[in-house]
């Protein structure tokens, strides 16, 4: 395969990739006008590319752009070498589109419908890789015939155009209307300027290119005498001065691989134009989305606020259930030991009351009041654990009440409309099954959280320090009681003299009454303990919850189209960034050539 070839192939394959990812842009646009209306930009980009493809082979189009009497058509003779169009100075001569080809040549291998032109076959060496459009004059005020306006019908072979000849005199270098349809032709072609009527005007060319200078990189403007070119030809003279440098750029330079430089770097203009007016309407939108942004945030933060004082409130009420869970844990932690002991005793009181019932049943009538104690405690078990996790309904109701979703849903709907987005995203009854499954989720993780706090707070008050600080408080006791039962039973009643007598029940009812004092104190100690880190961590937990994180369910569906926009903006940038990377790694065309900033 040839280089030229290749090179063909790969610039196929960069203009292919390029509408993929434009095409798949345009496909992800959100249900919203600025971004539909970017979907509709890029489809007619598209169709513009198919245009392209259709001519990559072709000689290279150039077409005349300007004001009535700037000499066009004369320029057009004078470059092909013979009258072939009719010229006219002061009134308008063209009024359909005049399409000078070799004689191989048809308007349909360049994508043009045949109807919408005046074929001409000329067998002019100028043109071998050359197609030549004389244009109908846009600053005319004619009654429209059969195929429409001058510049209706100007408007419909302009986007066929590789390259525009704008031409001017000294006059009319400053028309609006001439001005206005070349800031609308511009983008997809190259440009060349020219002044015409050397013969009898001054030259301009520094003030238009003043005039050009904001929106168009002029390239060299060319200043050439039209009709002494023609002279020249009829003569069969070669052309002179600035008209010899303008036959020689279209000719040669602009011939073989410079015309795919040209089609390649147009290309990449219409793209830059298209994403520059995608990129001017959602600029324009995108206040109002981050405006409604900023409202979600403040509602979240108004309903938040109101839900965080009545959750707190509602865990510190229930803190019991949770130290008993909390002492649950830490002696699960302990395993056996005395103090572990004395911890399981006081967490099963209830257990070991309604065990003596049983022992002590004789009768039938003594069975069913164990059974309805047992079954009392049983439920009243259930009912704490089921009050332990923080109910959704209870959340609501605590927090987020009708009137107040209702006050959100007249907000961030009237932010909505001015942004553009659906506004039943922030209708009342969307905000209520969003707030419902808001309460659940919070529920859902307060309970998470509280589960792992409970297995930090018994992981810190059963570390080996605390746990030796309350075995030995309670060993001590219980040693020291051993300590005088054996010193009376083994001492004093058998080597002391005299004797003294062994203990009676009166000792060890006393004992059993200090040793359960004593693991009170101890037992209260620990549950007290237990209850000042438990509340400190609620309290803390609840400080947690600052935010938006408690409403960060409410307005998901607004918020999701908000984010939507954002994310279609954002990916714009990605596409600018490929498309800048592209054009750093094309050929530039010659510099003599124009081009639309």
């Amino acid at each position: 395969m040839s280089h030229p070839e290749l090179a063909h192939l790969e610039l196929l394959a960069e203009v292919d990739t390029l509408l993929a990812r434009l095409a798949g842009w345009a496909a992800e646009a959100p249900a919203w006008p600025p971004g539909q209306t970017c979907r509709a930009l890029v489809e007619r980009l598209a169709e513009r590319a198919r245009s392209l493809r259709v001519r990559w082979e072709a000689p290279l189009v150039v077409a005349t752009l300007g004001g009535t009497g700037t000499g066009k058509s004369t320029l057009v003779n004078a470059l092909v070498g013979a009258e072939v169009v009719r010229p006219g100075r002061q009134r308008p001569t063209t009024t359909r589109p005049a399409l000078l080809c070799r004689p191989d040549l048809q308007p349909e291998m360049l994508g043009i419908d045949p109807a919408h032109v005046d074929v001409i076959h000329c067998p002019s060496p100028a043109l071998e890789n050359l197609v030549l459009i004389d244009c109908p004059d846009p600053d005319t005020t004619e009654e429209p015939d059969a195929t429409g306006t001058n510049l209706a019908r100007l408007r419909e072979i302009v986007p066929h155009c590789d390259v525009l000849l704008v031409t001017t005199t000294q006059q009319k270098y400053r028309s609006a209307r001439v001005a206005d349809e070349l800031a609308a032709a511009a983008h997809g072609a190259r440009i060349v300027f020219v002044q015409t009527h050397a013969d009898q005007d001054d030259d301009v060319r520094d003030d238009w290119r003043r005039v050009l200078a904001d929106q168009y990189t002029t390239g060299h403007v060319f200043f050439v005498d039209s009709v002494a070119a023609l002279a020249d030809a009829h003569q069969r003279v070669e052309p002179r001065g600035e008209m010899a440098g303008l036959v020689d750029l279209l000719t040669r330079q602009l011939a073989g691989t410079a015309a795919a430089r040209i089609r390649r770097a147009n290309f990449v203009d219409l793209v830059e134009a298209t994403l520059d007016a995608c990129r001017g309407r959602l600029d324009q939108a995108m206040p109002a989305i981050e405006k409604t942004r900023e409202a979600i945030r403040q509602q979240r933060l108004r309903l938040a606020a109101r839900l965080i004082g009545p959750m707190r409130d509602e865990l510190l009420a229930g803190r019991r259930q949770w130290e008993h869970r909390l002492l649950g844990r830490v002696v699960a932690r302990w395993g056996l030991s005395p103090w572990s002991l004395v911890l399981r005793v006081y967490q099963g009181l209830g257990s070991l009351f309604v065990g003596a019932l049983l022992l002590r049943a004789r009768t039938p009538a003594q069975m069913a009041l164990w059974g309805t104690v047992e079954g009392a405690r049983a439920w009243r078990r259930r009912r704490r654990d089921r009050d332990a996790q923080p109910s959704a309904g209870r959340v609501v109701a605590a927090g987020w009440d009708e009137a107040e979703l209702r006050e959100a849903s007249v907000v961030l709907a009237g932010h909505a409309a001015e942004a553009g987005l659906a506004r039943h995203t922030a209708a009342f009854a969307t905000l209520s099954d969003e707030a419902d499954a808001a309460a659940t989720r919070f529920a859902a993780s307060v309970s998470g959280e509280l589960d792992a706090l409970l297995d930090r707070l018994a992981r810190r008050h059963t570390g080996v320090l605390v746990r030796a600080f309350y075995e030995i408080a309670l060993g001590a006791m219980l040693g020291l009681l051993l300590y005088r039962l054996g010193k009376n039973f083994f001492w004093d009643s058998w080597f002391a003299r005299p004797p003294a007598d062994v203990f009676g029940l009166e000792f060890y009812v006393s004992a059993l009454f200090w040793l359960v004092f004593w693991c009170f104190v101890l037992v209260w100690a620990f549950a007290g303990r237990l209850r000042r880190g438990l509340r400190r961590q609620i309290q803390q937990l609840a400080e947690t919850w600052a935010g938006e994180a408690p409403a960060a369910g409410i307005f998901v569906r607004l918020e999701t189209e908000c984010l939507a926009a954002e994310r279609f903006r954002q990916d714009l940038e990605y596409l600018a960034q490929h498309v800048f990377s592209l054009r750093a790694r094309l050929g530039q065309p010659p510099g003599a050539l124009g081009h639309r900033r």
